[in-house]
């Protein structure tokens, strides 16, 4: 793996990344992190992907301004929470605090991004755990362990063994949305595919789980964009 740095203001980082199955040159810009990779076939000269790259320089910068910034979850930024945005800000209270338009800091509290995080966690183990609960019992059959993780690949997965993973970004998406990731889930303790059974199955318990599918298309990708560490 090789870099190619495109000059400009500011300056772009190309990720070069040789692939057995690559039957010729492609550029991806990811909507999580910005991260621009150029993959190659395995024996293609540099000097062509270094081209390849210097050609596309605008196209690179045109999908990376669409980009939504980086928002730190500190006082008075704006995070979404089940969907609706909260302003954080300090105020006299005792814990981590959730309004209908603000999420209520201590004042004084230090690292507000890792409490905020903290909170936001919990909250998303108890909303899935609720979810996943109540679909498995529609469902008829029992789910085993939950875990919650910071996946950038997937929204959730089931094991065999019938163990639930979800992304705990999820409790920033619409209430409707994280019900379905975990409708999704649970169908799968009785379709391990995505086959017709499984869509019946999904579709029977969480009815026009189309829409938030779309929305998870569209707009999942953008709830990596806010920052928890600091």
């Amino acid at each position: 793996m090789g870099f190619i740095r495109l000059p400009g203001e500011p300056e772009v980082e190309v990720v070069l990344r040789r692939s057995a199955r690559a039957r010729r040159l492609s550029l991806r810009v990811s909507g999580v992190d910005g991260r621009v990779t150029l993959t190659m076939p395995r024996f293609a000269p540099e000097r062509e992907a270094r081209s390849f790259a210097a050609e596309k320089a605008g196209w690179i910068r045109d999908r990376l301004a669409e980009q939504a910034p980086f928002v730190l979850a500190d006082l008075g930024a704006e995070i979404p929470v089940e969907g609706v945005a909260r302003r954080i800000e300090a105020a006299g209270v005792r814990r981590i605090t959730l309004e209908e338009q603000a999420l209520l800091v201590p004042e004084g509290a230090s690292r507000v991004p890792a409490r905020i995080g903290a909170f936001l966690r919990e909250m998303a183990r108890v909303r899935l755990s609720e979810a996943s609960a109540r679909h498995a019992r529609a469902l008829g059959r029992p789910h085993g362990r939950i875990t919650l993780r910071d996946t950038r690949s997937r929204w959730g997965s089931c094991s065999h063994e019938g163990n639930l993973m979800y992304s705990w970004r999820l409790i920033l998406a619409p209430q409707a949305v994280l019900d379905y990731v975990a409708a999704h889930e649970v169908a799968h303790i009785a379709h391990m595919d995505h086959s017709p059974r499984f869509w019946a199955t999904c579709a029977k318990l969480c009815p026009g789980h189309e829409a938030s599918r779309r929305w998870l298309r569209l707009q999942g990708a953008a709830l990596h964009r806010y920052g928890f560490k600091g």
